[in-house]
């Protein structure tokens, strides 16, 4: 009975803090209807519902919400500690998933961890990029990398990039015959590259400052991408203006594939931060993904 209820209790957890029985069975690894069974056993066998069940979510009831908040926990120590044993060795073992920004992943997470992993061979990493907030906890995931505004309140942050800043970009084709914007406002006659997010429902607003006076400018344009690299091409191919992190543009401003504008109004960002919960410090191949990636000025 115990051991039955445990492995159902676990099944409910994960179902109950994903939302979904389909997105909880890919997490454990067995198929949907089997894990509508063990849930539907352990709530039988308790006599009490634990979740309500929608065609669109699934969400755990006030029953539910206490096995959240009173046993949940305790399943989380016991991971951590079965953990800590298996890495009580010489060198730190195990597979630490992160979410980030395929920018973050690519400007900061492989330079950083590639290295790493070569000299940690039962060290593994595993990168999914994504632009939306990803709740780390409910999905499973050891850590995240954003801008640094926008990692939630409660996290332990490490900053593990610097500051940097957004260029407009053109290529001389484009600007062949079109003068260029001499003020953020003038990009509402330019044919501008669009980038969809999530965090800002829907069409990225392009942000600029000057002399303390900010501005967001709504573009238009014949593409829009969910991710930043695209943006970069269609840009290099002159179809249209493109704001894109500065370090992916360098080599090409330089080269006269692209010319910058704008410059003046470009604010810095943040840069990117590490984000976890506090009880991801126990873990030894957490600490040396943290510190490897960590900013050093």
């Amino acid at each position: 009975m115990l051991r039955e209820n445990v492995t159902d209790l676990m099944s409910f957890v994960v179902v109950a803090r994903v939302g979904s029985f389909t997105r909880a069975a890919a997490q454990i690894g067995v198929s949907q209807s089997a894990l509508s069974h063990a849930v539907r056993g352990l709530e039988s066998r308790l006599g009490v519902r634990l979740l309500t069940r929608t065609t669109r979510k699934v969400t755990p009831t006030s029953e539910g919400e206490r096995v959240l908040e009173r046993i949940a926990p305790h399943f989380s120590q016991i991971e951590e500690e079965l953990e800590a044993l298996v890495e009580m060795r010489d060198r730190p073992a195990g597979t630490i998933r992160i979410t980030a920004t395929d920018h973050a992943a690519d400007a900061v997470i492989w330079p950083k961890l590639a290295p790493v992993l070569k000299e940690y061979p039962n060290l593994k990493v595993e990168v999914v990029t994504d632009y939306s907030l990803t709740d780390i906890v409910a999905e499973k995931f050891d850590a995240g990398v954003r801008l640094g505004e926008q990692v939630s309140e409660g996290m332990i942050a490490v900053r593990v990039g610097p500051d940097f800043r957004m260029q407009v970009v053109g290529s001389p084709a484009y600007f062949k015959d079109r003068e260029r914007p001499r003020v953020p406002q003038d990009l509402t006659d330019h044919d501008c590259i669009n980038l969809r997010l999530p965090t800002h429902g829907g069409l990225y607003a392009w942000e600029f400052e000057k002399e303390g006076r900010e501005l967001k400018v709504r573009v238009d344009g014949q593409f829009t991408f969910n991710t930043i690299y695209p943006v970069v091409r269609a840009a290099l191919s002159g179809y249209g203006l493109g704001y894109v992190p500065e370090d992916l543009v360098r080599a090409h401003i330089k080269a006269g594939e692209l010319v910058s504008v704008l410059d003046e109004w470009s604010p810095p960002f943040s840069g990117y931060f590490l984000y976890y919960p506090h009880r991801r410090q126990s873990s030894l191949a957490f600490g040396v993904i943290v510190d490897a990636l960590k900013h050093r000025s």
